[in-house]
C-alpha cells in the first residue's frame, strides 16, 4: 500500500468519529437552533473580500511594486537623529513647564522632570539642507533621496500596542498586518517565495508585539509574514530530515493535501485551501529560499558597501537580503531591529551612548541599501520606509537621579522617512515646536502613513477591505489620509 492509499484508508477508518466530533460538538441545542435559524448559520463563516470593495487588483496604477519597511523597535529618539532643536540645548537641565505634564500620560515620567538637551551634534547635508546628527554620517550622504515626516504622532505610548498600531492599524491583537494586506491585494511575483518576508536583528530579534506584528489576522493565513533567519537555516525545519529525500517529501505533501481537499469538500472551510497552498509553497521554498538567502556569492565590493559578514545574523546582512528579495519579486520585506529602547537604565545605556551604539549598527547598511537599490534601478519601484513605533520625550527620565540621560516614550512627535517609488526627494514635511514636544505643522498620524504606503502600491485605503464577522475591515480602520505633500 503506497503512502496516499494508506492515508486515505486511515481517513475512512476514523471519519465517522471525526464527523461526530466536528459537526455535533455543540450538542442537541445546536441542532434545535439550526432548525430555527437555518443550518447554514452554524457552518464556519466564509470570510471573503467585499463584493464592491476590491477585485483582486490594484485600484490604480501603482508607483511601488515592493515595500521595504525598516522598523527600529523600541522608539529611536528623533531629538538625537533628525530633529535639531538648539533651544532644547539652551534649556538643558531646567525644569519642564507644568503645562507639558498636566493631563498627559507617560510610561515612566513622574513629577516635574528636567529637560534634556540633544546628546548629538547636528549639521545640514545635501542639496536639501536636511539636518542629520553625527550619529548617522553615512545616511547623511543619502538625504537627497528621502522625504522626512517630522511631525508623526501615534495613539499609544507602550511598545507592544504602538507596534501593533503601526503595522496592523490597531493596538489590539487579531488584525492583519500591513504586509498581509499588501500580499492579499497584489500577491507575489515569485511563486517559489513568500510574498511577505520578515527579518529580525538586535536584542535576540524578538519585539514587544511578537509575531502578531506580521500576522495575517482574519485574512487567510497564506498571507502572513514568513520569518526568515540570516544565520543558520533560513526557515526552521525547511530542510528535509536525513531519512527523507525530495521525492518522498513531495509524495507526503501530495497525500496530506489530498486529505485536506477531501476535508474541504465536507466542511467548506476556506482556511483548508490556505493550508493546501502553504504546504505547496513550503515545498517550493526548499530550493528557492536557501539560494536567495545565501549572500556569500555577492561580490566583495557589495560586502564592503553594506558591512556584511556571510553566515552571521545582523542588520547589515538583513539589508542586503532585502535587496536580494526585492530582485526576486517578494512584495513586502519587513526588517525589525530591536535595540532602540534607550531609557538609560544601566551604565552606558543612556540616550547618548545607547543611540550612538545603535546607529553604528544601522547607518552604513541603510545608506548602502538606498545606494544599491538606486544603482540597480530598483529604487524607482521600491518604497523604503524607516521609523519606530513612537518618539522620545525632550524631558529627562530621571529614574535613578541626577546624571541620568534617558528619555521616556513619547507619542506626540517623532520622525520617520520614506524613499523611492514616487516619493519626493530631499524633502521635509512637518515641524515640531522649539523643544520637539508637539507637532506644530504637517502633523501626520500612523494611519496617514499606512494610507500613503497603500496608495503608492496602487490602493485606495478606503476600498481595500475584507469582510469579517459581518463587517468590512480595512488597515486604516475609519481613519487616515494620503500624505500627498510628500509624493511627487
Amino acid at each position: 500500500m503506497d503512502l496516499l492509499q494508506e492515508a486515505l484508508y486511515r481517513k475512512a477508518a476514523y471519519n465517522s468519529r471525526r464527523h461526530f466530533l466536528k459537526q455535533c460538538s455543540s450538542g442537541m441545542g445546536a441542532m434545535a437552533l439550526g432548525m430555527l435559524m437555518g443550518c447554514d448559520k452554524l457552518l464556519p463563516q466564509t470570510s471573503r473580500p467585499s463584493k464592491n470593495a476590491f477585485n483582486g487588483l490594484s485600484h490604480f496604477a501603482p508607483k511601488a511594486k515592493q515595500v521595504i519597511f525598516l522598523h527600529m523597535a523600541g522608539g529611536p529618539s528623533h531629538l538625537e537623529l533628525f530633529d535639531f532643536k538648539p533651544e532644547l540645548k539652551k534649556l538643558d537641565g531646567q525644569h519642564t513647564p507644568k503645562s507639558l505634564m498636566e493631563g498627559k500620560e507617560f510610561a515612566f515620567l513622574k513629577g516635574t522632570p528636567k529637560l534634556l538637551g540633544p546628546q548629538a551634534s547636528f549639521a545640514q547635508h545635501g542639496g536639501s539642507g536636511a539636518f542629520v546628527s553625527d550619529y548617522m554620517p553615512e545616511f547623511a550622504k543619502m538625504v537627497d533621496e528621502v522625504s522626512f515626516l517630522k511631525a508623526m504622532h501615534t495613539d499609544e505610548f507602550n511598545h507592544a500596542p504602538a507596534q501593533l498600531l503601526m503595522h496592523t492599524g490597531s493596538a489590539r491583537l487579531g488584525k492583519p498586518s500591513m504586509g498581509s494586506w499588501t500580499v492579499y491585494g497584489l500577491g507575489s511575483e515569485n511563486q517559489n517565495l513568500p510574498g511577505f518576508v520578515v527579518l529580525t536583528s538586535g536584542g535576540g530579534g524578538s519585539i514587544s508585539a511578537g509575531k502578531s506584528a506580521w500576522g495575517s489576522g482574519f485574512l487567510p493565513t497564506i498571507h502572513q509574514g514568513v520569518h526568515c533567519r540570516s544565520k543558520g537555516d533560513p526557515v526552521l525545519f525547511l530542510s528535509n530530515p536525513g531519512y527523507m529525500d525530495s521525492r518522498l517529501r513531495k509524495k507526503s505533501i501530495d497525500a496530506i493535501n489530498e486529505i485536506n481537499r477531501l476535508e474541504h469538500e465536507q466542511v467548506g472551510d476556506p482556511e483548508i485551501l490556505s493550508r493546501i497552498s502553504q504546504y505547496e509553497l513550503a515545498f517550493r521554498m526548499q530550493s528557492a529560499v536557501p539560494e536567495v538567502m545565501d549572500i556569500s556569492n555577492e561580490p566583495a565590493y557589495i560586502h564592503d558597501m553594506y558591512g556584511t559578514e556571510p553566515g552571521e545574523g545582523s542588520f547589515a546582512n538583513n539589508c542586503l537580503l532585502a535587496r536580494r528579495l526585492v530582485e526576486q519579486g517578494v512584495r513586502f520585506i519587513q526588517l525589525f531591529d530591536n535595540r532602540w529602547d534607550t531609557h538609560g537604565v544601566g551604565a552606558g545605556n543612556g540616550v547618548g551612548e545607547g543611540m550612538r551604539r545603535s546607529c553604528k549598527a544601522i547607518d552604513q547598511p541603510i545608506a548602502a541599501l538606498l545606494q544599491d537599490l538606486k544603482q540597480r534601478g530598483l529604487l524607482e519601484e521600491t518604497l523604503v520606509v524607516w521609523g519606530g513605533e513612537f518618539g522620545r520625550t525632550p524631558m529627562m527620565e530621571a529614574r535613578t537621579g541626577e546624571g541620568f540621560d534617558g528619555r521616556d516614550h513619547h507619542l506626540e512627535a517623532f520622525t520617520m522617512w520614506m524613499a523611492g517609488a514616487g516619493v519626493k526627494k530631499g524633502y521635509v514635511y512637518g515641524e515640531t515646536d522649539e523643544i520637539g514636544y508637539y507637532g506644530t505643522s504637517g502633523r501626520t498620524h500612523v494611519h496617514d502613513l499606512q494610507a500613503t504606503i497603500l496608495h503608492q502600491l496602487g490602493f485606495d485605503h478606503e476600498r481595500l477591505t475584507y469582510e469579517f464577522q459581518g463587517r468590512n475591515f480595512r488597515l486604516t480602520d475609519v481613519h487616515g489620509r494620503v500624505i500627498h505633500e510628500v509624493l511627487g
